[in-house]
Formats: structure tokens, C-alpha cells, sequence
């Protein structure tokens, strides 16, 4: 991923409003960001956990995600994976985070969602960079760059899900 800056980052956040995007808090470390070995920039908010942020390159632009994190049901806090890149965690690692929809389908109310890490490492976790604190990756056949690609493809059929 390329870098980008704040203003860039705000400006890409495509369901939400212009003045929730002015106000949601940028990542603290937005600086030190290693952003030749990330795929997305994903952050929570630490002020509502509730919420967390997702910014993923399209094309030559950004689109920026608000997600809403769910609530962990008791079933969850066994072992799990997250949908993207398939590490696995316990007990709250992985949550399930919806966005709003793009468009009248979003006003109305309609989302989609997947089953993240937690803390949106994934593209640590797969260039194992960093580790799991209760987890750990699945051993795969794939190479590195095919996890990366696999990882890549859904989070674009994810995107394309809320049309945004």
C-alpha cells in the first residue's frame, strides 16, 4: 500500500458523512505506519470500541470503510479465524464488523459484514511480522504472495458487496 496522509484518509471514507469522517480519530501511529507491508490501514477507535476504521487501496484511489464491531457471543470466544486471512485467535480475537451499505441501500439501513482479526493485522499476520498473542496461523500451501492475493480478492468482493 502506498502511503497516505491524513487528509488523504479522511477524504476516502465512503459511508459515512463528510463531518463524521472530520471527526473520527486517525490511528495514533499514522506516522510509523509500515505501509509497504500493508494490503489495508485498519484501526479502532479507542475512545468507542465499537468502532473501527478500514482504508483499502482501489485502483489509483483509497476507500475508507467505518465498521461497526458486534457484540463477541459466547460461541466466539473458542477458537476462530478471521475471514480474510484465516488466523486463528480465542477468546475475542476475531469480531464480527459490519459497515453500512453505500448508497440508498446504506440510508435505509442495510450493512454487510465479515469476521475480522480484532486488532486488523491481517497483513502482518500473513507476512508473519507479527504474531498472534493467542492464536496462530494456519499452515497453508500457499506461498506468501498467494496468501496476500487470496486476502486482496476477498476484501474487494467485500467492498464490492456494500457498493461502495
Amino acid at each position: 500500500m502506498r502511503p497516505a496522509t491524513e487528509q488523504e484518509i479522511r477524504a476516502s471514507f465512503a459511508n459515512c458523512t463528510q463531518g463524521e469522517a472530520k471527526r473520527l480519530p486517525m490511528p495514533r501511529d499514522l506516522a510509523d505506519t509500515p505501509w509497504p507491508h500493508l494490503d489495508f490501514l485498519g484501526w479502532r477507535d479507542l475512545r468507542a470500541p465499537d468502532r473501527a476504521y478500514l482504508v483499502a487501496p482501489r485502483g489509483d484511489t483509497l476507500i475508507g470503510l467505518m465498521l461497526r464491531t458486534a457484540a463477541t457471543p459466547k460461541s466466539l470466544l473458542r477458537w476462530n479465524f478471521c475471514s480474510l486471512c484465516l488466523t486463528t485467535h480465542q477468546a475475542g480475537g476475531v469480531t464480527l464488523m459490519t459497515a453500512r451499505k453505500g448508497g440508498d441501500a446504506g440510508r435505509q439501513g442495510n450493512s454487510a459484514g465479515l469476521y475480522l482479526c480484532a486488532d486488523l493485522s491481517c497483513s502482518q499476520y500473513i507476512r508473519g511480522t507479527k504474531t498472534p498473542t493467542t492464536g496462530a496461523r494456519i499452515e497453508e500451501s500457499l506461498t506468501v504472495e498467494e496468501q496476500i492475493e487470496r486476502m486482496v480478492a476477498k476484501l474487494g468482493q467485500f467492498l464490492h458487496k456494500l457498493a461502495v
